[in-house]
């Protein structure tokens, strides 16, 4: 059997360990769909498992990575065939199956959804998990009932991935969006994604009133805690929040009063389990409803034997927008 580079994590005394080094095929894990792996990407989940900030990966050893698009090379499955294009994203990538980062993948042909006409392996990556995730956040938003008449969108965390895309994805579609970020430096960066407006994050960081003021008809945030309280006590009657990220903490010190009072809703996104008939959804609206311009502006390309710095980075806030990774 042959071996190939990849990024493994080993478990040890204290934490774990990551390094680039050779991985053996042999020791692939079970699944239908051998693939090539050309484009990865690195989300907020895979800056924490391979610096080891959280415990994100439940076996060992593992290849890191929750995302990527490349080529099938062999198939059993019905409906995949030796050159087919295809993305794969969650389904436990990285965490408790062999994952992205590397330049040889096997996974369940269930698994993969076809990469959409128009869109090249490394747009789709561009794309990844985090905007992947934004355009379920915007899916559930329509399906509340939001339209742009509604009222302004507020969207945290806007100058992370998940919040790059949703920018460009809802201001696309008609939408006024309020960009909230800690780096209000990266204000002219927003706005030219389509963001009407940036706020600091501080005015959403501090302890929530059971109701405030009235400022947005729905929102979509990736950091959670106290900012995630701020915005619901902060949400039109009738409107909706779509939550998917805990960058500020997994608790929060909520109320029941904009659920009882207001009638607000609470969206839960999750992108690593989502039904494949919505993720192919998803992907054919990302194909149409996010401006290609605006999505080469916001990625950066890194290879490799640079991940695991670029994961230190992600954690600190120091990455802004997409960083796309090429495998092969």
């Amino acid at each position: 059997m042959a071996t190939f580079k990849a990024i493994r994590i080993d478990k040890a005394e204290k934490g774990t360990t990551a390094a680039l080094t050779q991985f053996d095929e042999a020791e692939l894990m079970e699944g239908d769909v051998t693939v090539t792996v050309e484009w990865s990407t690195l989300n907020y989940k895979d800056g924490l498992a391979v610096t080891g900030k959280a415990p994100v990966v439940r076996r060992f050893p593992m290849i890191a990575g929750i995302d990527f698009s490349g080529t099938v090379e062999t198939s059993s499955h019905p409906q995949w065939k030796a050159g087919d294009k295809v993305i794969c994203t969650g389904w436990g990538l990285g965490e408790t199956h062999l994952g992205a980062y590397a330049e040889k993948a096997r996974v369940k042909g269930d698994w993969l959804v076809r990469l959409p006409e128009g869109m090249t392996s490394r747009g789709a990556m561009a794309i990844g998990t985090a905007g992947f995730t934004a355009m379920l956040a915007v899916l559930a938003l329509e399906k509340h009932g939001l339209t742009p008449k509604h009222g302004p969108i507020v969207v945290t965390g806007a100058a992370g991935g998940v919040g790059s895309v949703a920018i460009a994805v809802l201001s696309k579609l008609g939408y006024s969006v309020i960009a909230s970020t800690g780096r209000l430096s990266e204000a002219p960066y927003l706005k030219a994604l389509g963001a009407a407006e940036a706020i600091d994050r501080n005015e959403l960081s501090g302890p929530a009133k059971p109701l405030a003021k009235e400022r947005w008809a729905g929102g979509i945030d990736s950091v959670g805690s106290t900012t995630l309280a701020n915005l619901l006590s902060m949400t039109k009657y009738g409107g909706a929040i779509a939550a998917c990220g805990l960058a500020g903490g997994m608790d929060l010190p909520s109320s029941v009063a904009p659920f009882i009072l207001r009638g607000v809703c609470l969206l839960g996104i999750d992108s690593v389990m989502c039904p494949i008939e919505a993720r192919k959804i998803a992907w054919s609206r990302l194909a149409s409803d996010l401006d290609a311009g605006k999505l080469s502006e916001i990625t950066h390309e890194i290879g490799l034997d640079q991940v695991i710095e670029a994961g230190a980075k992600i954690l600190a806030g120091q990455v802004r927008g997409r960083n796309v990774v090429k495998i092969v």
